[in-house]
């Protein structure tokens, strides 16, 4: 078992997802709620996140193919997208202003909680890179899907406690981690730009 693809695969699926930049939505759209209703709203947003990225992981690739779409393409396409992504959450406002202006108490866990937070749509197409169907075997696949899993499980844990870590991180604090994050995933934009490159001949990249 590949430990180094593993972490790759995780870290990439934290950045794309941001649980940590989910949490002033959150706080946002359940202002007015209880508590109770507010964990309701976060077990529900998180399911129908997983539905949708889930989708994108085992038809996605499939349905680009029907279309006759070259996976190279989509890679470098995915990756141009994922580089804006990143850089709008470099040098941009963070998701948090960016969205937490449309968040009302009129609003469900599926917007802006939901789409395009949680399941942003960086977060589907890098679940399509990971599970490319010509490269990765179904084990593969299924490790990937598993790691989805594990980082939806932590955005729902902290969804859950969103509270205490507002107090603890602040806005600051929320606004720094989110232009990490969004350094980590320009580099994995470019990686994979690099390999639809590769994959459609145009380039070679060096072992």
């Amino acid at each position: 078992m590949n430990w180094t693809w593993i972490y790759r695969e995780l870290i990439t699926l934290i950045v794309v997802i941001d649980p940590i930049g989910t949490i002033p939505i959150f706080l946002a759209t359940t202002a007015s709620m209880s508590n109770e209703v507010a964990r309701k709203v976060a077990v529900r947003a998180v399911l129908i996140s997983a539905v949708v990225l889930l989708f994108f992981l085992v038809l996605g690739q499939i349905v680009f193919e029907a279309l006759g779409l070259q996976l190279g393409a989509f890679q470098i396409s995915g990756g141009i997208v994922l580089l804006l992504f990143a850089l709008s959450m470099i040098f941009g406002p963070t998701k948090a202003d960016r969205e937490i202006e449309e968040a009302n108490h009129k609003y469900s866990a599926v917007f802006p909680l939901s789409i395009p937070s949680i399941a942003s749509p960086g977060a589907m197409l890098a679940v399509v890179i990971l599970t490319d169907n010509q490269s990765r075997s179904l084990m593969d696949q299924s490790i990937t899907a598993g790691l989805l899993a594990v980082v939806l499980l932590i955005t729902l844990l902290l969804l859950l406690i969103a509270k205490p870590i507002q107090k603890l991180l602040g806005k600051a604090g929320t606004s720094v981690i989110s232009r990490v994050m969004g350094i980590i995933l320009a580099t994995v934009a470019v990686d994979s730009i690099l390999n639809g490159f590769a994959v459609l001949g145009v380039i070679q990249l060096a072992q």
